[in-house]
């Protein structure tokens, strides 16, 4: 028989609290944790393991004799509220994961003598809007009207995606942790975040919001490495936090994906807003926003249509998210720039297939497959 293992029972509740779990329900679904808590048994080294699998916790953690200090690497924004650093440990997990590629290629494109990205930083917050949003254009290449002439609002994110990596930002869409499919990343909580470096910008989007939804996010986290500043947002009702930068970005944003000036030429009135989202390649919420913000309808209206809005979406994603291909969904979570500078990485000997495991969360045959007929 194994022997038992001391454990201070402080980690314990402390590792089910940072899992989001109640203690109690806890207790109930894995009934040895009562019996390590009350000191009449000790867990042995396999069921530490499994415990720590069960709490998202890397198993060292557990035999320290109190609690890291767990920071994010950026502020967090809520909605009418000011920064946090409060966040579920899937969001929290989802960041370090990010922010482990973005160390590892940062350093790996200053090995290889990369210039930095240029425009990185440019410009600050009190900035003119529009000199932003215009450089941001010529930067990607983009014209004033650009979402008008994609099909569909999938065909207008991925066409600003592919400008943005192509410009040398990562872009990572994904709705869970790496590929853990049970542990989905909630869009109230996070529609998003912008880790800001030099050489590796990144910028992640939470797949499970709706595609138009994305394109504003996208749009958000743009405005952020233009300014140099990392962060990560909720965005509800597409309100910024109390806070200068991030009411900053939502301006950029809102002018980068439907200009003031082509706005007014096609508005004729307050007649809905689908028209206008088909236009613009926006949401509808988006359009009800804009037209908000340019003195076209009252609050009252805004509030009972986003009221209106929300209800409708919740019913219509149901209906949707029935899968997809394993591959192309990867593809999207990795990132195509990203993934494209860890097989390079690879092929070259600078990165050990270990290693490549662990950044892409991909293994063996699997990694080889998407690697070598995918990317």
């Amino acid at each position: 028989m194994s022997a038992g293992l001391n454990i201070n029972a402080n980690m314990m509740t402390w590792a089910v609290d940072r899992a989001g779990f109640d203690l109690q329900e806890f207790i109930g679904k894995y009934p040895k944790l009562e019996h390590w808590l009350n000191g009449t048994k000790q867990p042995t080294l396999k069921q530490l393991e499994e415990f720590s699998k069960k709490v998202y916790l890397p198993f060292g953690y557990l035999l320290l004799p109190e609690p890291p200090k767990e920071a994010l690497p950026m502020p967090f924004f809520r909605t009418n509220r000011k920064a946090t650093q409060k966040v579920s440990i899937n969001v929290y997990d989802t960041v370090l994961m990010i922010q482990q590629r973005q160390e590892w290629l940062s350093d790996y494109l200053q090995e290889n003598d990369f210039e930095p990205v240029p425009f990185v930083g440019r410009f600050t917050a009190d900035a003119d809007v529009q000199l932003v949003v215009d450089d941001i254009r010529q930067t990607l290449g983009l014209a004033r009207n650009w979402a008008s002439y994609c099909s569909n609002w999938q065909n207008a994110l991925d066409r600003l995606t592919q400008r943005i990596e192509g410009a040398g930002v990562n872009v990572s869409f994904n709705g869970v942790v790496g590929n853990s499919t049970n542990r989905a990343i909630s869009v109230d909580e996070c529609r998003g975040f912008v880790l800001v470096d030099k050489y590796a910008p990144f910028m992640f989007v939470n797949n499970a919001d709706s595609k138009a939804a994305q394109l504003f996010t996208i749009a958000h986290e743009v405005a952020h490495v233009w300014l140099g500043e990392s962060a990560g947002f909720d965005m509800m009702r597409l309100q910024p936090a109390d806070d200068p930068t991030e009411s900053f970005c939502n301006a950029v944003a809102a002018e980068l994906l439907v200009p003031t000036d082509l706005f007014n030429e096609v508005w004729d009135g307050d007649h809905g807003f689908a028209r206008y989202a088909r236009f613009f390649k926006v949401s509808e919420l988006v359009i009800a926003r804009r037209a908000l913000d340019t003195g076209k309808i009252s609050r009252q209206r805004f509030f009972a249509f986003y009221k209106e809005y929300i209800l409708r979406e919740f019913t219509k994603k149901k209906e949707q998210d029935s899968g997809g291909n394993f591959y192309a969904t990867t593809k999207k979570r990795i990132g195509l720039l990203f993934a494209t500078h860890v097989n390079q990485a690879v092929k070259s000997g600078s990165l050990f297939y270990r290693d490549a495991y662990r950044l892409t969360g991909l293994k063996g045959d699997t990694f080889q497959t998407f690697f070598t007929q995918h990317l």
